[in-house]
């Protein structure tokens, strides 16, 4: 009699206390879409509205995903992307500011989605704030696998943020040693290989930018990137920082950079 009642017991407990099933990942989004994982990481996917002669679907890569971002700012953005077919996706790589651990999380989401569901090979990559260390580091780690990038107030230069002293843990050295190996890790260094395979870029940093200086980021990159023949596209809203202004989320030409560069892809 006390085994059957210890084994309805059992039996009535949640699937979720069992160490062998896996339990799926939350997350709140913006917009209505499917949450994922990815060799043990949050992932998410938003799809776009579906055109049935495409061979292989468009779809924009969001960085930084963490458990509050992408945030409500984006919510217009992300539409305007849906609406016009174009999916959005992001993997929660922690504060990996571009490191080779979060190169390879971002490699294994695009496998999945490229391999698994029928996504372009060519993505447009969009980094807000320090999703731009991620984004570009990556992009320029595989300039063929990218169909653009953009960037809203985007970090580019780890030394400008998180700084030296900050990002050495993500990278598994020392201070000292990322200092030595800055221009092997950090995206301002890495353009060329992105210049040459033709990838399109775009900007908008504001001019009053503390936390993200723009000559220290954009600035820089769009002057480095057009002395390497680069096509660079970079907006500079006056009197404006680090802020939620709605301008840099409600960008029609970021919109319109995105959807181009995402359509070119699109077979």
């Amino acid at each position: 009699m006390i085994r059957i009642i210890i084994a309805r017991f059992l039996l009535a407990l949640p699937t979720a206390l069992y160490a062998s099933d896996p339990i799926s990942p939350t997350k709140s989004l913006p917009l209505p879409g499917e949450v994922f994982s990815v060799e043990g990481h949050t992932a998410f996917l938003i799809a776009g509205k579906v055109d049935a002669d495409a061979k292989e679907k468009p779809w924009v890569w969001y960085a930084p995903t963490l458990p509050n971002l992408p945030g409500k700012e984006e919510q217009w953005m992300f539409e305007q992307f849906r609406d016009a077919g174009i999916a959005v996706a992001g993997i929660d790589v922690g504060e990996s500011y571009g490191s080779p651990a979060g190169q390879k999380l971002f490699t294994a989401l695009y496998a999945k989605l490229t391999e698994a569901r029928g996504y372009s090979r060519k993505p447009v990559l969009l980094g807000r704030s320090r999703g731009g260390l991620m984004t570009l580091s990556w992009a320029a780690s595989n300039p063929d696998k990218v169909g653009g990038f953009a960037g809203i107030y985007p970090v580019c230069d780890i030394a400008s943020y998180p700084g030296i002293e900050k990002a050495a843990g993500a990278f598994e050295i020392t201070a000292d040693e990322l200092r030595t190996r800055l221009a092997e890790f950090n995206p301002v260094e890495r353009l060329e290989s992105l210049a040459k395979a033709g990838v399109p870029l775009f900007a908008i940093h504001g001019d009053v930018d503390k936390t993200v200086p723009l000559e220290a980021n954009s600035g820089l990159v769009n002057e480095r990137y057009k002395a390497l023949h680069g096509r660079m596209q970079l907006i500079v809203p006056a009197r404006q920082g680090h802020n939620m202004w709605t301008g840099f989320f409600q960008c029609a030409e970021l919109v319109a950079f995105v959807k181009n560069n995402s359509a070119l892809h699109a077979h």
